[in-house]
């Protein structure tokens, strides 16, 4: 770290404390002042503006204290009075600074030396073993056949700082299986944000003070619903230790929102009034809403939410996010956010995945690769031939209501898993990605046409961000050929 670097982190850490202090007298007023040290150390690069989006992902936020009813003025200073101090200045330094600001612009440099997507967060997974075996878990049929070590680890977290990535989350398995190596990380790396998705059942009050010391892990809880249907994809007993775990957590003033599949038969009650309002209550200030996928060669198909349910559920998740909504929560929806963030996100784009064994895949999702860190550098990774494929396809459809590869359009798929020699990295039962996507073929029929007309009424933003990113896959394509990036 140089000294323009430590220098201005001690600017924005000295910053945020009298930010802190002056939230707690008037939260309007301190949230000015919030806005005000976002505006000078992360101001609009050339290339933000270049992207036709008026800017980064900081820009514009002066419009939250403009708006009538002041929902996020309450929402921002709410974290600076439930949150600890250590973990709000964390947060900001970690995940906005490092990552957001300063690594995103490192990362846009490495995609340009290198011609490969570089990915702004990495996902990975300690370990393969988990203590439950959840309905639609990749990872719950694993078992403990593999791990991390961790020197793997701190070599992903190093080799992916010097790309400018600094975002790192972890699933599983059950990370916290890994607690102390997991700690040390966070420890050794404070200039990077660790995110990890946990069951909630390892957590204690030893582990809330090593939270409390290190400063940069947050977390968030899986939940799918009430007991009843919680317990049943999860387990007896799953729901009351996730509700414990939520209540030791606020009482020692820490960040965690949660994390919850929603299917066929449960997206009703995750969106509904009373559950959020309990999450809430709870302490979750962010919910990850995950879209249902049939992987695995024995995954319960009946679970995948129909179109009429998807089209249900944005109509809600945009209500309860909403400036006119109450609800001081941010729900994020992973599937139908995706006009947000110009489609799908995976193949390292945005971010990409780490299996317990090593395998670099495209997403959480999507079980396949032709690279492990075992054998090769991160970068070497990213440019293994299936991640150039996404490179190269990206986004696959014009309609951004429309991202996956595997959901929405099928056909992708199989095809660049094919053409780049990819195989199955399923560490329990391989299946074919041709097996895989003849699961969400008929979704996809079906889906299309109501795909399109949503998309017909987006925002003239959302529309030129896609327009610009086709643009740079036709480019692309015009200068690396299909056949290099195709397997030797």
């Amino acid at each position: 770290m140089d000294i323009g670097h430590k220098a201005t982190r001690s600017a924005i850490n000295v910053a945020m404390d009298m930010a802190i202090k002056h939230t707690k007298k008037d939260k309007e007023e301190g949230v000015k002042d919030i806005i005000k040290l976002f505006s000078q150390f992360m101001k609009p690069t050339k290339e933000d503006l270049q992207e036709g989006t008026g800017g980064n992902a900081f820009s514009g936020m002066n419009h939250i204290i403009n708006e009538s009813n002041k929902k996020w003025v309450t929402y921002i200073s709410n974290l600076f009075n439930e949150i600890d101090p250590k973990i709000i200045k964390t947060l900001t330094l970690s995940l906005g600074y490092e990552s957001g600001y300063k690594g995103m612009n490192e990362i846009r440099k490495a995609r340009k030396a290198n011609n490969c997507n570089i990915p702004w967060a990495i996902i990975f997974d300690p370990t393969s073993a988990c203590n439950r075996h959840c309905k639609g878990c990749w990872s719950g049929e694993y078992g403990d056949k593999s791990s991390l070590s961790y020197a793997d680890m701190d070599s992903i977290v190093t080799q992916a700082n010097a790309l400018g990535t600094h975002f790192f989350l972890m699933t599983g398995g059950e990370p916290l299986v890994r607690k102390a190596d997991i700690i040390t990380l966070a420890k050794n790396h404070p200039d990077s944000e660790f995110h990890i998705f946990t069951n909630g059942t390892l957590i204690d009050q030893k582990f809330c003070d090593d939270l409390l010391s290190v400063g940069n892990i947050i977390l968030a809880l899986s939940l799918e619903g009430w007991e009843d249907t919680n317990d049943f994809r999860r387990g007896k007993g799953s729901f009351k230790c996730t509700m414990d775990a939520m209540d030791l957590l606020k009482k020692n003033r820490l960040a965690f929102g949660t994390s919850i599949c929603w299917t066929h038969q449960n997206y009703k009650t995750v969106v509904s009034d009373e559950f959020v309002d309990m999450i809430i209550e709870k302490g979750c200030r962010w919910a990850w809403y995950f879209h249902f996928m049939p992987v695995g060669q024995n995954t319960n198909t009946d679970l995948l939410p129909t179109v009429e349910d998807r089209v249900d559920f944005l109509s809600r998740i945009r209500k309860i996010r909403s400036s006119e909504s109450d609800k001081q929560i941010v729900p994020l929806d992973f599937q139908n956010d995706s006009e947000f963030v110009g489609g799908c996100i995976a193949g390292g784009r945005n971010y990409m995945h780490i299996n317990s064994a090593g395998d670099v895949e495209p997403c959480v999702f999507i079980h396949y690769s032709s690279a492990n860190i075992h054998d090769m550098s991160l970068l070497d990774c990213l440019k293994q031939p299936l991640f150039q494929a996404y490179h190269r396809e990206q986004p696959f459809n014009k309609d951004l209501y429309m991202p996956c590869p595997m959901l929405e359009n099928p056909e992708f798929l199989p095809r660049m898993v094919r053409e780049s020699g990819a195989h199955s990295t399923d560490l329990e039962a391989p299946e074919t990605a041709e097996h895989l996507c003849a699961k969400t073929k008929e979704y996809a029929e079906k889906w299309q046409p109501i795909s399109h007309e949503l998309w017909s009424k987006t925002p003239d933003k959302s529309k030129l961000r896609a327009e610009k990113a086709m643009n740079k896959k036709e480019v692309f394509q015009k200068i690396v050929p299909i056949e290099e990036t195709r397997a030797n």
